[in-house]
C-alpha cells in the first residue's frame, strides 16, 4: 500500500517536474485518499471504461490533474508512461486539466471549480432517475455511485453550493463527495477568504457529514466511505490533509501551483525512502491494482453483462428501452407525431412546451426543468416532479439556480440522458460557464431559453437580452438555434434530440408568432432557407426569430405599394449554415444582392453574411413589449422605412 501511494506521488511530481509546470501539492496531499477510494471502493473496468453502470469519479479539483493520470495509469487505463511523460504538451493524451472523451477514464471534463461537484450532482440524480425506471426484483440493473474529489477553492463557488443544496434536498444518497481539506488556496490560507463551519453548512443542506482528522488515515477514510454507501442522503467526508506533504514548503500555498523542482523531489524519495527512478514502476504496485482494482471491476463487470442479458430475456420492452439510453439514441417519428401546422398564432415558447408533453412519452431519456420559472418558459418535463417519493418523474425543480441547473443537466447527459433546462435568456449570463464546459465535452446538452428579445417588455433592460445570441455564437462548438414559427420549432427540438455531440441552444419568444410558411426537416438543418422569394429580387432580410415574420410582412409592403423585390430568408442558425458547402450558401445568399440583417439584438454577429444590420446595440427599455418594439424601430413599416433609405 504504501509504495503504490508514493508511486502515486512521485510519478505525478515527475509529470509536474518534466512540464515545468502544474499542481503537486494535491497530488502529495490526496495520493492516499484516491489510492483508498481506487483500491476499496471505486467499481470500474479499465478495458470496458465506458461500462454505464460503473461508479464515477469526477476530479472536481481538475488541477490535481497529474494524481488522476498517475492513477489511472496504474489502474489500467490505456495511458502509458510515455503519455504521462507528455503532461501539458500539446495534443498529448494527458492535458493541463482533464478533458472527457480525450483521456480514457476521465468522467467528466474539468478545471473551472466547482463544475464537478454539480456536474457530480447531475450524474447521481440520473443514476436514481434510471433505477427507478429500469431496476427490478431481482434485476438491479441501474445500481453505483459517484464519486467527487473536491478542495476548498470549489466549495468557495456558487455553483458548487447551488448544486449541493439541490443534492440534499433530493436526497441523493448515491452521492459521496470526498473534500480534500488542506485549509491552503492559491492566494494563502482559507481563513483569508472564508470563516465558516463546513460541517454545519452541509448537514444544513440536509447531507451527512464525516471527518477524517489525520491525514493519511486511511481506516477512517474507509470506514467513513463504507457509512456513506449506506446512507438516506447525500454524504460528504472532510479528509484534512496536508498540501505538499514532505516537501520544505507543505503546509503552504508555495506548493499549490508550481513545481517543486527535480532536487526537492529527489530529497523527498530520500525521506519516503523510495528507491524508484523517475517515472519508474515496480511490478508489485501495478500488482496491487491488478488485485484490487482492476480484478474488482473486471468480476463486476461481467456479472452485469449475466444480469443484462437475464433482463433482457425477462423484460424486452424496458431492455430495448435501456439500451436506447446507453446507446445514445431516440427513436421518435417526429413528423407522424408532430405534424406540420399551417398557421400557429402562438409564442415560440408555448410551442416548445407542447413539444416536451407531446414527445416525452416516447421516450424515457427525456427530463429536465426550468430555474423557478416553468409557468413562464413552458420547460416542463412529465410524469411529475422527480423527488424522494417520485424517482420517475422528470420535471426537476431547480429552484433559482440557473448555473447549477446547466451543470446539473451536463451531468445527466453524460449519463446518456437527453436531459434540458429552461430559462429566461438573459440569465443564460448565469450559465454561461457550465454551457462552455458542455461545448468542450462535445456532449448533447439541451438549453432552452424564453423571452429572448427586448420584446420582453416591461421587465426592462435587466431582462431584455442583448449580446447574448453574439455571445454564443462566438462560442466554439455550440449550435444557436432561434426559430421563426412554429415549425422551425419542431426542427429545432428534433436536431437537438438528436444530436450525439455538440451542445445546442434554443430561444424563443415570449410573444406570439404567425408566420405561415412550411419547410422540411433537411431544409432546416442547413441553417439558413428561403421563405419569400420574388423574381430579380434587388435585396435580402435576413431574420431570425419573431423577426422573420415583421421581414415578411415588410416585403409585402415594399412589393404592393413600392414594386420593390424582396428576398426573406430565415437563418434559425449561423453555425449551421456555415456548415453547408459555398454552392448553398451563395445560392440562398448571392453576393450581388445587398443584405440586410434584422434581428432585436446585438449586430456584432452578422457582418460576415450581411452588408448592413438593422439591430440593437445599446439596453433595452422599460415598457410594453409592443412599444419598446416600436422604439427601437421593429415594425413592418420602419423596416421598410430604413430600406428605402439606404
Amino acid at each position: 500500500m504504501e509504495k503504490s501511494i508514493n508511486t502515486i506521488k512521485f510519478l505525478g511530481l515527475d509529470m509536474i517536474n518534466k512540464a515545468n509546470s502544474g499542481h503537486p501539492g494535491i497530488v502529495l496531499g490526496a495520493a492516499g485518499t484516491v489510492y483508498e477510494l481506487f483500491t476499496k471502493h471505486l467499481n470500474a473496468n479499465p478495458k470496458a471504461p465506458d461500462w454505464f453502470n460503473r461508479d464515477r469519479f469526477f476530479l472536481a479539483a481538475g488541477h490535481g490533474s497529474a494524481l488522476l493520470y498517475a492513477t489511472l495509469h496504474l489502474a489500467g487505463y490505456d495511458i502509458k508512461i510515455e503519455d504521462l511523460k507528455e503532461f501539458r504538451q500539446l495534443n498529448s493524451l494527458t492535458p493541463g486539466h482533464p478533458e472527457y472523451g480525450h483521456t480514457p477514464g476521465v468522467d467528466s471534463t474539468t478545471g473551472p471549480l466547482g463544475q464537478g461537484i454539480a456536474m457530480a450532482v447531475g450524474n447521481a440524480l440520473a443514476e436514481s432517475y434510471l433505477a427507478a425506471n429500469f431496476n427490478r426484483e431481482s434485476l438491479s440493473i441501474i445500481n453505483h455511485f459517484t464519486y467527487v474529489l473536491c478542495g476548498d477553492g470549489d466549495l468557495q463557488e456558487g455553483v458548487a453550493m447551488e448544486a449541493m443544496a439541490i443534492a440534499g434536498r433530493l436526497r441523493l444518497n448515491k452521492l459521496i463527495v470526498l473534500f480534500d481539506s488542506n485549509d491552503i488556496q492559491l492566494d494563502g490560507p482559507t481563513h483569508l477568504a472564508t470563516d465558516e463551519n463546513i460541517k454545519q453548512k452541509v448537514e444544513a443542506m440536509n447531507w451527512n457529514y464525516h471527518l477524517v482528522k489525520e491525514p493519511n488515515d486511511l481506516v477512517s477514510l474507509d470506514k467513513a466511505i463504507e457509512m456513506a454507501k449506506q446512507s438516506d442522503k447525500p454524504s460528504f467526508i472532510e479528509v484534512k490533509s496536508i498540501i505538499g506533504e514532505g516537501t520544505k514548503n507543505a503546509g503552504t500555498s508555495k506548493t499549490h501551483g508550481a513545481p517543486i523542482g527535480k532536487e526537492e523531489t529527489e530529497l523527498l524519495r530520500q525521506k519516503l525512502k523510495f528507491a524508484n527512478r523517475e517515472f519508474e514502476v515496480c511490478q508489485e504496485v501495478y500488482e496491487d491494482f491488478k488485485a484490487s482494482f482492476i480484478r474488482r471491476g473486471s468480476i463486476l463487470f461481467e456479472r452485469w453483462q449475466v444480469l443484462l442479458k437475464a433482463y433482457a430475456t425477462r423484460f424486452p420492452k424496458e431492455h430495448i428501452e435501456l439500451m436506447a439510453i446507453i446507446n445514445n439514441e431516440i427513436d421518435i417519428d417526429f413528423e407522424n407525431i408532430i405534424p406540420q401546422e399551417d398557421s400557429v398564432d402562438e409564442a415560440t415558447r408555448v410551442t416548445i412546451g407542447k413539444l416536451i408533453t407531446k414527445l416525452s412519452s416516447y421516450s424515457k431519456a427525456m427530463i429536465g426543468g426550468s430555474a423557478d420559472l416553468t409557468s413562464s418558459t413552458k420547460v416542463k418535463g412529465i410524469n411529475g416532479d422527480f423527488d424522494v417519493d417520485n424517482r420517475m418523474g422528470r420535471n426537476i425543480n431547480f429552484g433559482v439556480r440557473e448555473h447549477a441547473m446547466a451543470a446539473i443537466v451536463n451531468g445527466m447527459v453524460l449519463h446518456n440522458l437527453k436531459a434540458f433546462s429552461g430559462g429566461f435568456f438573459i440569465f443564460s449570463d448565469y450559465m454561461k460557464p457550465a454551457i462552455r464546459i458542455a461545448a468542450l465535452m462535445d456532449i448533447p446538452s439541451l438549453f432552452i431559453f424564453t423571452h429572448d428579445s427586448v420584446a420582453v417588455g416591461e421587465d426592462g433592460p435587466t431582462h431584455q437580452p442583448i449580446e447574448q445570441l453574439s455571445m454564443f455564437r462566438a462560442m466554439p462548438n455550440i449550435n444557436v438555434m432561434r426559430p421563426g414559427n412554429a415549425n422551425e420549432v419542431k426542427h429545432a427540438f428534433k436536431y437537438a434530440l438528436t444530436a450525439k455531440t455538440t451542445p445546442n441552444i434554443i430561444a424563443l419568444t415570449r410573444q406570439n408568432i404567425k408566420a405561415n410558411y412550411k419547410l422540411d426537416y433537411q431544409q432546416f438543418v442547413k441553417g439558413a432557407f428561403v421563405v419569400n422569394d420574388e423574381e430579380n429580387f434587388e435585396a435580402i432580410f435576413l431574420a431570425t426569430g419573431s423577426e422573420v415574420e415583421m421581414a415578411l410582412v415588410a416585403a409585402k409592403i415594399l412589393k404592393h405599394d413600392y414594386n420593390r423585390n424582396i428576398r426573406v430568408v430565415s437563418m434559425p442558425s449561423q453555425e449551421l449554415f456555415l456548415k453547408q458547402d459555398k454552392e448553398y450558401q451563395n445560392k440562398i445568399l448571392p453576393d450581388k444582392n445587398i443584405t440586410i440583417a434584422v434581428e432585436m439584438g446585438s449586430s456584432m454577429s452578422w457582418y460576415r453574411f450581411a452588408d448592413t444590420v438593422y439591430g440593437i446595440d445599446e439596453f433595452g427599455r422599460s415598457g410594453k413589449g409592443e412599444e419598446v418594439q416600436e422604439y427601437f424601430g421593429f415594425t413592418p413599416e420602419k423596416l421598410v422605412k430604413f430600406f428605402l433609405s439606404l
